[in-house]
């Protein structure tokens, strides 16, 4: 993509509205803009990064089991007066009346919706378990929204819900969800750290929350420094390994949110206890029957007697993630993108568009990107250097090629790193090699 073409509205002041780091740079940088409180359209930039997290968290879900479905957003409040929720859930939940004077709602979460479609075509405990997952918008009216996409009032979730004859088999799909999680934070370049948590109105006995560590995170966590070398390992597991014993090592370390440390009986020695800021971006929940049973989701068991299924929820905030990644992955000149999910592999500077050499070196390295598989952002515009060099730091590639007259004629260009700022001069014809390993 040439710069000159794409719709990139940067702001060169931070906003005012701004409080958090994320906000602010997904301002400047044209990620987003604010439709209404808590509300965002998702321009190029931003929606960029948004399907590449989208689809990181896709893959994780295939690789473990899950099957993707994709629910509506509005869903019969019937279904969740079944449950008993509906007039339980609050002013959070956005209700309204169709044309026919339906009661209907815009769904906050799809445990009664998915649990209805499960009823109606599952029928023997031969036929599980069941791991389902769709990636949709949510809408929750929350009462006061701020920090930009961290706490909106819509926002893109991954919800995925398993289904189970019995404990432990739904205690095996817990922790394939657990270490999926863990594998898939590691993807996208954040260090994870799960806590036991409450369940909230989502119900149930048995929680965990993943929180991301970064220096402006929103809660203190306590955490044992051993669970900080786990990622690696969580990705090479796959879903027909052991993973009740790994995921039995994970929780048996420390790990809790401030109010529930408790440094009298904390386990790990205060010398190397590490206290971190973090950012939930995931949570987990077992609660059995809660949903199946009200709503008749039974399935006959081994000896043809029916029972109600055993259940949990597993949630991502795909959206909210956008803004995490850039709170743990920023400096005072922008974001730093990960490499799994930078808008675009490189950016490509022409310091002197107009000159001849300049323009066919930056073409020529422009179509080697691309038929490396590679995907550029190429800044062809006729601006000054320095504007230029802010803008490719605020946006975050995760590398740039510069391009001057001297570099073209001697044929050599610069190539920066953008998360160590390192640079060096490369042989034109090296410099794909370099970016690709």
């Amino acid at each position: 993509m040439r710069l000159s073409q794409f719709f990139l509205p940067t702001l060169k002041e931070n906003p005012s509205e701004a409080q958090i780091v994320s906000h602010r740079l997904m301002l400047r940088a044209g990620m987003i803009r604010q439709q209404a409180a808590g509300i965002y359209s998702w321009l190029p930039l931003g929606f960029r990064v948004l399907k590449k997290i989208e689809q990181v968290v896709r893959e994780e879900q295939d690789r473990f089991g899950c099957q993707e479905i994709l629910m509506p957003t509005i869903q019969p409040a019937d279904l969740w007066r079944e449950s008993g929720r509906y007039d339980d859930y609050g002013k959070e939940m956005l209700r309204i009346r169709d044309r026919s004077d339906r009661d209907m709602l815009y769904g906050p979460t799809n445990e009664e919706m998915v649990t209805d479609i499960f009823r109606s075509s599952v029928k023997s405990y031969k036929q599980l378990p069941q791991l389902l997952y769709h990636i949709q918008w949510k809408f929750r009216d929350e009462v006061r929204p701020r920090f930009g996409v961290m706490r909106g009032r819509e926002f893109l979730m991954k919800d995925a819900y398993s289904f189970d004859i019995d404990y432990d088999s739904a205690r095996r799909s817990y922790n394939k969800f657990f270490v999926c999680y863990l594998s898939t934070f590691a993807r996208l370049g954040l260090k994870a750290v799960p806590v036991k948590a409450d369940t909230g109105p989502i119900g149930g006995d048995l929680s965990h929350e993943f929180q991301i560590l970064a220096e402006t995170g929103e809660s203190q966590v306590y955490v044992d420094p051993r669970l900080l070398e786990l990622d690696t390992e969580a990705r090479q597991l796959g879903p027909d390994d052991d993973l009740a014993a790994f995921v039995d090592r994970v929780t048996g370390l420390y790990a809790a949110a401030d109010e529930m440390h408790d440094a009298a009986s904390c386990p790990v020695p205060a010398a190397e206890l590490q206290t971190r800021r973090g950012i939930e971006v995931g949570h987990i929940f077992y609660f059995g029957s809660k949903y199946s049973a009200p709503m008749g989701a039974t399935v006959a068991g081994p000896d043809g007697t029916p029972r109600p299924v055993e259940m949990g929820s597993y949630g991502i905030g795909v959206s909210r993630l956008a803004g995490a990644i850039i709170e743990a992955s920023h400096d005072d000149a922008g974001i730093i993108w990960p490499d799994a999910v930078a808008p675009f592999d490189v950016g490509l500077i022409n310091l002197k568009p107009g000159d001849a050499t300049c323009d066919a070196v930056a073409q020529d390295l422009y179509q080697r990107f691309h038929n490396a598989g590679l995907d550029p952002l190429y800044d062809d515009r006729d601006e000054r250097a320095g504007a230029k060099f802010a803008e490719m730091d605020l946006i975050g590639l995760p590398w740039q090629v510069v391009i001057g007259p001297r570099g073209a004629a001697n044929g050599v260009a610069e190539i920066k790193r953008r998360a160590t700022g390192e640079k060096i001069e490369l042989p034109l014809d090296a410099v794909v090699a370099r970016i690709k390993g």
